[in-house]
């Protein structure tokens, strides 16, 4: 296919466009999502944890969002004030990284909704405050099983021309499901419409081993991996049912308004940037030595996870969520069997402790893992899993 033909069908292609959406300011992100704020979507935990290994998608319907406890946003802030300078490290480091590998003129961050948005956010801050330039940042969603929003893609490829360099955002890996979802995704939208996407997914943390570009492979607690909508925007989950979701549309979420006196959103942002000028030269040190050696993508992480699937009897992969961020988002909103951690004294998870023991969720020691945790859903059909 020509390059004219392909830029033309992109340019043809009708999309409904964007309506603002989320708390953070306008000038750091654009939500590619469709706001289906006014409809009732959530269910509980158990009737959802059912549908799912039933095998209805996760994308269907939304969670009942998680409401903290007083004692539970205290530890937010607690380790966010802890943390904040290790977190700007990771992204100036991933921020170095990419301004390495492709330049500011032309390249657009994409991150994905939601755990990707605060991370884009902050590199958009980092390359704005470091190199003067204000890349495009958007967030559109990505879904398991059904892929990344190519509507979403389309706009952002109206908007910039065909040739924008596309970077893709997201706030940590796990398994790598995400990052293979990302890979099939940019490899149909190639064939689809003659266009190359770049599929490499920017993290600021790589447990898994399965991304090249990343601020640290430690598996440590990211504060924005604590709570859920109130520190990525008040927006739910990304949705995409065929009866709310039209042909020209974006995949959908919710905009949480009503939570706007218990958002967190800008506070983690503005926790982390302040310390963006004193890191800068530890970051190009270790963005420069990864340029020169670049790291292994080894995927070791998921060896880890069949281990446990054999040691645990699971015939499903997919109820084992690894690493610090996704086993807060089991805690949160699935229905959890154990959670397996490296060591009960480590100081990463005080957050997973304190919610395992709110929910009377047993927590076992497995030491030697690449990741610091994991959790195990409760098996209850033999479905695909979220």
């Amino acid at each position: 296919m020509k390059g004219t033909d392909s830029q033309e069908r992109v340019m043809r292609h009708r999309i409904t466009p964007p309506v603002p959406m989320g708390s953070y300011p306008p000038a750091d992100v654009t939500f590619l999502l469709k706001d289906l704020s006014d409809i009732s979507l959530e269910l509980g935990t158990a009737e959802r944890e059912k549908a799912i290994q039933s095998g209805v998608s996760y994308s269907e319907m939304l969670p009942v969002e998680y409401q903290p406890t007083e004692q539970y946003i205290e530890l937010f802030q607690e380790t966010l004030r802890e943390s904040a300078a290790k977190v700007a490290l990771a992204v100036a480091v991933v921020s170095e990284r990419i301004v390495a590998q492709r330049g500011t003129e032309g390249t657009v961050l994409v991150s994905l909704a939601r755990a990707g948005t605060p991370v884009g956010v902050l590199i958009k801050r980092y390359i704005a405050e470091t190199y003067g330039a204000e890349l495009p940042h958007y967030s559109v969603s990505i879904i398991r099983g059904k892929g990344l929003d190519e509507n979403a893609i389309l706009y952002i490829l109206q908007q910039h021309g065909a040739g924008a360099k596309l970077q893709f955002v997201d706030g940590w890996t796990g398994k790598g499901a995400i990052t293979r979802v990302l890979m099939e995704s940019c490899a149909g939208f190639h064939k689809k419409y003659g266009i190359a996407l770049n599929d490499d997914l920017a993290v600021l943390a790589d447990p898994g081993h399965c991304s090249g570009t990343y601020g640290t492979r430690e598996d440590y607690l990211i504060p924005s991996a604590c709570l859920n909508s109130t520190v990525s925007g008040l927006l739910s989950r990304t949705v995409q049912r065929n009866d709310l979701i039209g042909p020209g549309d974006f995949h959908g979420a919710k905009f949480y308004r009503e939570w706007l006196d218990n958002d967190y959103s800008n506070v983690f942002i503005g926790a982390i940037t302040p310390y963006f000028a004193s890191v800068r030269k530890q970051a190009v040190a270790v963005a420069e030595e990864m340029q020169a050696s670049p790291p292994e993508v080894s995927w070791r992480g998921m060896r880890d996870i069949q281990t446990l699937q054999a040691k645990f009897g699971m015939d499903n992969i997919n109820l084992i969520k690894p690493g610090v961020g996704e086993t807060t988002r089991v805690l949160l909103r699935r229905v959890p069997w154990k959670i397996i951690v490296d060591t009960k004294n480590n100081p990463n998870l005080r957050h997973i402790l304190l919610l395992a023991e709110e929910r009377g969720v047993p927590v076992e020691e497995y030491p030697g893992l690449a990741y610091s945790c994991c959790g195990i859903i409760k098996p209850l059909t033999g479905g695909e899993a979220e």
